[in-house]
């Protein structure tokens, strides 16, 4: 479960933002429309962004459906899921199990080659190979589709796909494809730019969990 969520905090972090500069076919086109989309996101000091997570098996069918929400403040993050959250104060990292009413605490030590919500401003700039597509309407509204592949083939999926909705400069849906043949397809349900964020929320309280038990993994 842990990793899961891990790879999830991966991709939701996509969701947020990403930008290439790779010279790649119709890489000067992604280019200009993510760096629209750049702009417009490093412009806000919070964001909150609610999603729908799909789970698609090799045969196209959903296997699994589930709601989250994100908040990202500068190098601070906090990620809820029906049943974990994990927080993030950029010096500590807390998953909470809700079932099991524990939460984990370890050091944070980011891997500067993953994709995670601290790193969204930078991850672009050597990780990825980006290609512009095609433009989609969907329910009436224009949807440019960019293509991404890591430059590192170890990662578990090998290609990215991003929807971006022409006029408002967001991203509406991020799909994955993992190695493995599943899917995981992000769809941005909410977007909030510049919510009231305190940086106590960026940390755990044991006072808020009453009788919580505490793993201390550092």
């Amino acid at each position: 479960m842990k990793k899961r969520a891990t790879l999830l905090l991966a991709i939701i972090s996509l969701v947020i933002i990403l930008k290439s500069e790779a010279q790649i076919p119709d890489s000067k086109t992604a280019t200009v429309i993510l760096n629209g989309v750049s702009a417009k996101y490093k412009s806000f000091i919070a964001v909150k962004a609610s999603f729908t997570m799909k789970t698609e098996g090799s045969n196209n069918k959903v296997t699994d459906t589930q709601n989250g929400t994100l908040y990202v403040k500068g190098n601070k993050y906090k990620l809820e899921l029906a049943n974990q959250e994990i927080t993030c104060d950029n010096v500590k990292i807390w998953t909470f199990l809700k079932d099991a009413n524990e939460v984990q605490v370890n050091n944070y030590e980011p891997d500067p080659d993953a994709i995670t919500p601290t790193q969204i401003f930078t991850i672009y700039e050597k990780n990825f190979l980006c290609g512009y597509v095609e433009e989609q309407t969907i329910n009436g509204k224009i949807y440019q589709v960019i293509e991404m592949t890591p430059l590192d083939k170890t990662k578990p999926y090998f290609k990215v796909r991003l929807l971006i909705d022409k006029t408002d400069k967001t991203i509406y849906s991020v799909k994955v494809f993992d190695k493995n043949g599943s899917h995981y397809t992000y769809e941005i349900i909410k977007f909030t730019p510049n919510p009231v964020l305190v940086d106590t929320y960026f940390t755990f309280s044991s006072k808020d969990h009453p009788g919580v038990e505490v793993v201390d993994l550092r």
